[in-house]
């Protein structure tokens, strides 16, 4: 069964339109950051908190706009890859090994940070590129809310409802225990699944918040260690969406 945060059943309105879970495992509280509506969803064993939108859409579009230039034009998600000439996002599409074979992640990414703090996930060690003046001012805007000083910041473009993540956990060693991940998003809207262990699992139990233009969600606590998520494949997404996951990287022990 999943549980749709914000849908019609199990829920009661708010003046503002945001609807909230009347479900006791899932309860919302509202909660405010500079007049920005924000809601921190208690889930067993973590915390979200949610901000529909925490970037304007004046500076949400310029966000946009910023991450997606390229010299040659290209706007359509069937011209974006990792050989469009990127203007201030060096895009590129990485590879897992998968039996015996190299697979094409489904998405884009890139990785910034400090220069001292490499980021390895499923097999693949990324080096951190320079920070710019976007990303910074993103960072500043989070630490305002979080007091953390992010380090890193992960960059994934889904240029169509086709790129997709599957589910997995923000778990590696790097990263400490109880990590806090700030998730920016920008541009099409899509669908952030939760789901937790399967050891801890009851009946299939998921949950669902919509991540739309502008909106931000911070995993803090336990989630990483109870809880899976995905960005799953959506065939009405046509437009192309970019996810920045803000983290603190630690320096590996030598």
């Amino acid at each position: 069964m999943t549980f749709d945060l914000f849908a019609d059943s199990h829920t009661s309105t708010l003046p503002d339109g945001i609807k909230l879970p009347s479900l006791a495992d899932y309860a919302c509280q509202p909660m405010m950051f500079n007049q920005i509506q924000g809601y921190k969803i208690i889930i067993p064993q973590g915390e979200l908190l949610y901000f529909p939108e925490f970037f304007s859409p004046k500076i949400a579009n310029r966000a946009l706009d910023f991450l997606l230039a390229n010299s040659a034009g290209h706007t359509l998600p069937e011209e974006l890859s990792a050989n469009t000439p990127w203007t201030n996002i060096p895009w590129q599409q990485d590879e897992i090994k998968m039996y015996g074979k190299k697979i094409p992640l489904p998405r884009l990414s890139s990785w910034h940070g400090d220069s001292d703090h490499p980021y390895t996930y499923s097999g693949i060690t990324l080096q951190s590129l320079p920070w710019n003046s976007a990303l910074d001012y993103l960072r500043d805007q989070l630490e305002a809310l979080t007091r953390t000083r992010f380090n890193s910041v992960l960059l994934n473009l889904y240029r169509d409802g086709q790129d997709h993540i599957s589910w997995h956990t923000d778990d590696e060693p790097e990263l400490g225990k109880n990590p806090m991940i700030a998730s920016v998003n920008f541009g099409e809207s899509r669908r952030f699944l939760l789901r937790r262990h399967e050891k801890e699992r009851q009946a299939n139990e998921k949950l669902e918040v919509l991540l739309g233009h502008g909106s931000l969600l911070i995993m803090q606590g336990e989630t990483q260690h109870y809880w899976q998520h995905s960005v799953p494949k959506q065939a009405k997404a046509l437009k192309p969406r970019i996810n920045l996951t803000f983290r603190h990287i630690h320096p590996r022990a030598s």
